[in-house]
């Protein structure tokens, strides 16, 4: 039968159909929604980034056994940046290019920076950054969404414990970039806000050499540093925190959450008693409802897989994530899931994330926890 043949109604349905297909939103199709995640794996090398990509995963896996969003399986296209804010950037507009329905879940400032720049100018949501970096936060931007707190009030923590135990001259340990320079400027003002002093900015470079980490412990000893802040490479910290060791120096080290694991592990004996920022909950105590939620979901998934600060992360990012597109219903597109945003807020099991017009903070969650003889964080 031709078309002329047909009943009105079903031209007009058939029409309106096609219509619809010629109108979908990258990414949307009937049966899938296509994310987009570029991510620092390092070929495998860089163990933090992977234990994020399989927690994501887990909980993706769980929603698309459960009928998915809106009867759409969640296809998540990754692509390893290696670190790189050039390669990050270039991977955004690959996926974009290729279809994917927004970007998710970078790690690192710099890849994150970078990812949101393509983000604001293809107007593409970007969510869950997992980075702490200022710039993915002020100034406001409208495609971009945390979920985890920012490393801004990590340093507050940190700074208001050092202070609760006698310890005021701050030595900040940065990566010599951007982004670096802007967390510089938050050390000095939580510094401000608790009455310390910020004595000595200690920055450093991709390849920071044996050399120039032992003249920084020679700084840390003549500028009568008490206590020592990071931003950037957990590698880098670790081997700076063993040259001062090495000599016998007792100033007192903190450390920021990214690669917390990591970095008390090659630590060993010498990350006993040191105290990190967390912006989640401890992955192995089963207090809140989120936490036992990803314990059982992250052992299906990952059978024999160790629970971890960055599996937690990325599971609890991509929860958040599909109880944003639940908002949507069938009726998926770009501008409608950035509106919806605003002025929503979801408790995801104990943690509490929530976006308002001009303020996308996300989570505000900051503990503290401390790593005992046995190498276990203690919140």
């Amino acid at each position: 039968m031709t078309m002329m043949g047909l009943p009105r109604r079903m031209v007009l349905a058939f029409l309106a159909s096609c219509a619809a297909r010629a109108k979908a939103e990258p990414g949307v199709g009937a049966g899938e929604l296509v994310i987009g995640q570029t991510i620092t794996l390092q070929g495998g090398k860089n163990v933090y980034g992977a234990e994020v990509l399989a927690g994501a995963r887990a909980f993706f896996d769980h929603t698309n056994r459960t009928g998915g969003v809106s009867q759409r399986r969640i296809v998540l296209r990754v692509l390893d940046d290696d670190n790189s804010a050039g390669q990050a950037e270039a991977n955004a507009r690959k996926l974009i290019d290729e279809g994917a329905f927004l970007l998710f879940g970078s790690i690192e400032g710099g890849p994150s920076t970078a990812v949101m720049k393509v983000a604001v100018e293809r107007g593409v949501p970007f969510f869950a950054p997992m980075a702490g970096s200022t710039t993915l936060r002020r100034p406001h931007q409208e495609w971009v969404f945390p979920v985890r707190a920012e490393h801004r009030e990590e340093f507050r923590a940190l700074v208001g414990y050092g202070m609760s135990i006698g310890l005021k001259r701050i030595a900040f340990f940065h990566s010599d970039s951007d982004t670096g320079r802007l967390h510089l400027e938050n050390v000095r003002l939580a510094a401000g806000e608790h009455g310390a002093t910020l004595a000595l900015a200690l920055p450093f470079g991709a390849d920071v050499e044996d050399s120039t980490l032992a003249g920084f412990v020679r700084q840390l000893v003549e500028q009568r540093v008490d206590m020592v802040l990071n931003h950037g490479s957990a590698g880098a910290y670790g081997r700076l925190i063993r040259k001062a060791r090495e000599v016998g120096l007792g100033t007192t080290f903190l450390a920021v959450n990214s690669g917390s694991t990591q970095l008390a592990e090659a630590l060993g004996p010498l990350a006993a008693g040191m105290v990190f920022s967390q912006v989640m909950p401890s992955p192995w105590a089963r207090r809140t409802a989120i936490v036992r939620e990803y314990q059982e979901s992250f052992a299906r998934s990952n059978p024999g897989h160790a629970f971890s600060y960055g599996s937690l992360e990325g599971y609890v990012s991509a929860k958040a994530l599909v109880a944003a597109l639940k908002l949507l219903g069938p009726r998926v597109t770009r501008a409608g899931f950035a509106k919806a945003l605003e002025g929503a807020s979801f408790d995801l099991g104990g943690l509490k994330v929530s976006w308002r017009p001009g303020d996308h903070a996300g989570s505000n969650y900051i503990d503290l926890a401390m790593v005992s003889r046995e190498g276990r964080f203690i919140q």
